[in-house]
């Protein structure tokens, strides 16, 4: 991550999920209502994807636009390309 309003809003969203799945342990360990749960449990799953968002597009925007620049960009669009395997799965 390059910019300081990147990593901000980055950390700002995983220490949300973090809090998240906290809750999440407190209610399992409640007994809480298994739609609750699951609820909850998706609520953080998305946070979690906006944050992988996040971090892709810093990616792209820092060292994939750098790689371009530099003629070194093959490494780059590997690691893009398993990204979105993995993505796909």
């Amino acid at each position: 991550m390059k910019s300081e309003k990147e990593k901000e809003k980055v950390t700002r969203l995983l220490k949300t999920a973090r809090g998240q799945l906290d809750g999440l342990l407190k209610m399992v360990e409640d007994d809480r209502y298994c739609i609750d749960i699951s609820n909850q449990l998706m609520a953080t799953m998305a946070i979690l994807r906006n944050v992988n968002r996040e971090v892709l597009h810093s990616h792209l925007g820092n060292c994939v636009e750098a790689a371009f620049e530099k003629g070194d960009s093959h490494v780059k669009i590997q690691e893009i390309m398993q990204v979105m395997d993995k993505l796909s799965k």
